[in-house]
């Protein structure tokens, strides 16, 4: 890929870290169709989502034998969006030349995971809020105790991020995510937001839920104060396995999630962008 095929950096969205009262759609690649990923990712650029959300892994991290989204996937879809994009770094204790490759590829965001990346982490945020120029998230797997999150609730931070609970042994049914939503998921998300609103931060921190939320449930994440959802099954796949480019398929399942969401942050969020308690 030539540097000429890249959209140049001024022809980006900017959106990460500046809240709002519509809550984002943040749209996950893990179930993309790899053989058709640029055109995947142009339909949900056209269909509105908030930006694009990569999970980088190291073959390392949870067991997993094999990589996955590694750099020639955010290459492909960095050349496939205006959009911003988000690394979010499923290793362990990521280097600064990882950082520094990652400015290269054109992300924009880069999420840390708190518990591996490692007695450095605070300094890693700084280079890359400093050095690299880039926005910074930290993220934990369900089962982290908010109080982890509390130093982190700082200005170079742009979003935190809380996954839920998968079980990647058991094969998710069709049409439908690999994670479990447990009830102590939205009672979770409440007391990060509290924690960041204590802060005086509840204008730049954004706020994830990543995993298992559908037009079903997403209401009730934003009505406990979440800014930002990421979705990857209910945007890609389909009873009859993923969804096809260029059908209408992806435009439909990002307008059905849009509408609820939409509707719940008129209900529950100011026009200011606060959550109206």
């Amino acid at each position: 890929m030539t540097e000429a095929t890249i959209p140049h950096p001024d022809s980006r969205t900017d959106t990460i870290g500046k809240v709002q009262q519509k809550c984002k759609i943040a749209a996950g690649l893990f179930w993309a169709n790899y053989a058709h990923l640029g055109a995947q990712v142009k339909d949900l650029e056209d269909a509105g989502v908030d930006w694009i959300h990569i999970e980088v892994r190291d073959g390392k991290y949870m067991d997993f034998g094999m990589p996955r989204g590694g750099f020639d996937i955010i290459e492909g879809a960095r050349a496939s969006t205006n959009l911003e994009i988000e690394a979010q770094l499923q290793m362990y204790r990521p280097t600064f030349d990882v950082f520094n490759q990652l400015k290269d590829l054109g992300v924009n965001l880069i999420s840390l995971p708190i518990e591996t990346t490692g007695e450095m982490i605070f300094q890693q945020i700084t280079y890359i809020k400093e050095k690299l120029d880039l926005k910074v998230g930290v993220w934990a797997w369900q089962g982290v105790p908010t109080t982890a999150f509390e130093q982190f609730i700082h200005p170079y931070v742009d979003i935190i991020e809380y996954e839920s609970r998968a079980p990647f042994w058991v094969k998710p049914k069709a049409g439908a995510s690999p994670h479990t939503m447990d009830e102590i998921m939205t009672p979770t998300m409440r007391r990060l937001h509290d924690m960041i609103v204590a802060a005086g931060m509840e204008g730049r921190i954004e706020l994830m839920e990543d995993g298992g939320l559908n037009a079903g449930n997403v209401a009730e994440f934003i009505g406990v104060g979440m800014t930002v959802g990421e979705f990857s099954s209910p945007l890609l796949k389909g009873p009859n396995g993923k969804l096809k480019p260029g059908t209408g398929e992806i435009a439909a399942a990002v307008g059905k999630l849009r509408r609820v969401m939409d509707e719940a942050s008129g209900q529950y969020r100011s026009p200011e962008g606060k959550l109206i308690v």
